[in-house]
Order: C-alpha cells, then sequence, then structure tokens
C-alpha cells in the first residue's frame, strides 16, 4: 500500500520543508513559511503526493523525441534562486518562466498583499495551466499571468524591484536590465561553457551587471526570441547528449566513431564528491579548459547505457581521444581513444587541488553592455575568461 494512501498533503509538504530545513540553513523564517503555505502537489496534478513533495524536479511537459520542455522546479534550488532574490514585503516581482506557477505562488506569499508577481510563459497550454493551478490556492486573481515571450519583458507593470528567470540564458536581455530599477537584483541561470550558474546580478553605477554570488545549476534553456544558439546536442541516433559553449566545434559524426571502439576505465588520483565536481571543479574547468580541447557535460537517458556511459557528468574532447568523468562514480574516468584527454583532465584536477579547490563561491561575473565605451581589461585576473553574447560581454573569473 503506497504511503500516501495513509497520510494527507500536509504530512508530505511537512516532510519537504524539513527535508529543507536540513540543508544548512536553506531556509529562513519567510521561505519556511511560504513553503508550508502553498501546496506543491495542486501544482502537479496526477503525481503521487510522496513524487510531488520529493525534493526533485519533475517533468511537466515533453517533446514528441522526449526532451524536457518545462519542469517543476528543484525545490531545494527554488530555495536557494530566492535567497539570491532577497524578496521584500510589497517587491514588484517579474517572472520568466511560469511552468506550474509554484514558483509564482511562493514568491506571492513572500511579498505579500502589497506585492506584485507578473510571471511570463511562452507556452500557451502551460499559462493556461498554471491560471488554473493558482486559482485553486485563490491567487488567481492575484498573481498575473502573461501567456508571451518574456524575451521583451513586461513593460505594462515595469519598473520591477526584482526579476527571476527559471530557464536558463544565453544573455541577459536589454529590456530586462531596462526594466529593473536601479537597486534592484536580477536572478537567472546562465550558460557559461558547458554548465550553467544562478546569477544574482545587480546594476553598477557603470552600467554593468555584477554578480558575486553564483550558484551551479542545471535549468532547461529558454525558449523564444533569446533562446540563443543550441548548446545541446545528440550523438547520433543514441541516448548520449551533449551540452557545451560551442556544441559546433564538437564533430559528433567523429565522436560516435572514437566511442564506438574500445573503451578502458581509468581513475583519478584524488577523490572528488558530485558535489565538489559540480560546485567546484567545472567553474574551474570552464576558465581552464586546455586549448585544444572541448569542454561539455553528457547525460544520458534514464535507465539507457550508451557506450558503456550511464547518468551524468562531463567531459574532455579532443582530436583521437574523450575521458568522460561520471558524476556517481567517485574519481572514475572512461577514455576512449588515445590517453591524452585523461592525461590533460588529470593534471587539470591536480592543478585545482594546488589551488585550493576554488568553485561556484569564488565565481564572479560581470555582464558589460556592448554599446560601452571601453571593454573591461581582466587578462590580468587570474582564471579569467570573455564571452561574447548578443546584447552583452560576458567576463568570468575566480576571486581565490
Amino acid at each position: 500500500m503506497p504511503i500516501s494512501s495513509l497520510y494527507g498533503p500536509d504530512y508530505f509538504q511537512r516532510l519537504l520543508v524539513e527535508t529543507l530545513k536540513k540543508q544548512g540553513g536553506l531556509l529562513d523564517s519567510a521561505l519556511e513559511a511560504a513553503f508550508m503555505a502553498v501546496p506543491r502537489h495542486v501544482f502537479l496534478p496526477g503525481e503521487t503526493l510522496e513524487r510531488a513533495y520529493s525534493d526533485d524536479a519533475i517533468a511537466v511537459k515533453r517533446d514528441t523525441d522526449g526532451t524536457v520542455l518545462s519542469s517543476s522546479s528543484q525545490p531545494s534550488m527554488m530555495a536557494l534562486m530566492l535567497r539570491q532574490l532577497r524578496l521584500r514585503r510589497g517587491d514588484n516581482v517579474l517572472e520568466i518562466g511560469t511552468g506550474t506557477g509554484y514558483n509564482a505562488a511562493i514568491m506571492q506569499h513572500l511579498v505579500g498583499e502589497d506585492g506584485l508577481v507578473t510571471t511570463i510563459e511562452v507556452d500557451g497550454e502551460l499559462a493556461e495551466q498554471a491560471q488554473t493551478h493558482l486559482q485553486s490556492v485563490r491567487l488567481g486573481a492575484v498573481v498575473t499571468v502573461v501567456n508571451a515571450d518574456g524575451a521583451l519583458g513586461y513593460a505594462p507593470r515595469a519598473s520591477y524591484d526584482r526579476i527571476i528567470a527559471t530557464a536558463a540564458l544565453w544573455d541577459v536581455p536589454a529590456a530586462w536590465v531596462k526594466q529593473l530599477k536601479p537597486d534592484g537584483i536580477l536572478v537567472a541561470p546562465i550558460w557559461l561553457e558547458g554548465m550553467q550558474v544562478s546569477a544574482a546580478f545587480t546594476q553598477q553605477p557603470d552600467g554593468t551587471l555584477f554578480s558575486r554570488n553564483n550558484i551551479s545549476c542545471g535549468f532547461i534553456s529558454l525558449r523564444g526570441m533569446a533562446s540563443g544558439p543550441s548548446v545541446t546536442r545528440r550523438v547520433g541516433s543514441t541516448a548520449l547528449y551533449l551540452s557545451a559553449h560551442n556544441i559546433a566545434r564538437i564533430d559528433t559524426a567523429m565522436l560516435q566513431m572514437l566511442l564506438s571502439n574500445d573503451i578502458e576505465v581509468n581513475h583519478f588520483g584524488r577523490s572528488v564528491s558530485m558535489s565538489e565536481y559540480w560546485r567546484g571543479f567545472l567553474p574551474f574547468m570552464t576558465l581552464n579548459t586546455p586549448e585544444d580541447y572541448s569542454f561539455a557535460v553528457f547525460s544520458v537517458g534514464e535507465n539507457q547505457q550508451v557506450y558503456g556511459l550511464q547518468g551524468n557528468g562531463f567531459a574532455l574532447i579532443g582530436r583521437g581521444t574523450a575521458c568522460f568523468a561520471p558524476y556517481a562514480e567517485n574519481g572514475e574516468a572512461v577514455c576512449f581513444g588515445g590517453a591524452d584527454a585523461f592525461i590533460a583532465l588529470d593534471e587539470l584536477m591536480e592543478r585545482w587541488d594546488l589551488s585550493g579547490r576554488p568553485g561556484s563561491p569564488n565565481l564572479r561575473l560581470k555582464l558589460l553592455p556592448k554599446d560601452a565605451s571601453e571593454p573591461e581589461a581582466v587578462s590580468e585576473r587570474l582564471n579569467s575568461r570573455i564571452f561574447t553574447r548578443q546584447d552583452h560581454d560576458l567576463h568570468i573569473w575566480l576571486e581565490v
């Protein structure tokens, strides 16, 4: 007998809140009250109570090929981003990416009766469902759901104290910056190299956006006018997918031939947990990828195995050599072709060790408008890099 048949929603909601509270002070009193006030299962009809109140991201819409188009974010990641957002009573908030409407409902509870929450969803079906969910928790007339492309923001209710995106960005659209108050905060997952971080941008006197608070994350990419170039590619017709800043550099046909040959399983000479990979090594690798190599993250379809790989991880890919490191394995490396990629990756991990294992807490981001009078010089900064985007130049570095 499933446990959900013995206990009601309140029981599972409290379990979720207790789970979040155990994660190093993740919830303050306001967030705890919000997560207790808004029932997640109402926004996930058809899911069991155990599933609805798990600390997991839950897919709510897929493409015809099974690709996830929208999901209800992992509650712990929601809490982290809402802490970055630093909502106050009475704030005027814009959300891009409504999804189920659950995050908008949590935010409305945080800003209170005097606050405004406007949420934009590009998918008409999802926008309609979110409106229904919000009505079910008596917020249908309070939260404003807009079915539109979020790239333009929403000028009728600007300017905003806070803006948050729940989909990964290639760049921060200029319209959002114009609609943000000078002392506002803009929180968004943004693509770097083969990874994303949730950045908390604030406007600087010189017109730039700066983020000191950056958290490694993984979100579905933004759809619509501001989606940017594709960063994900399937390897042949297999269940193996790669994501990288410059995915076009990776010849997936040649890679498929390489992966079809014999594999060799090696181990790095150090212990690295999944959390250390995710929050530490990957940001370091983003800034220090060896020349002539491509850094990518990989994923294999659920309950499938391809080329000896399963689950998720990251890879270093060069000409005639590739090394895949699964997150789930402690120090395991699955190698194809020559050993060059494994050696390069092992040397990079040694440099990371010697540097004190810096990661996302040390990461700094700055977005410079394309019309800035002079580009910022970052060459003297340790572990620095510049990415050219549509409206901005994205400067990233490690402050060690």
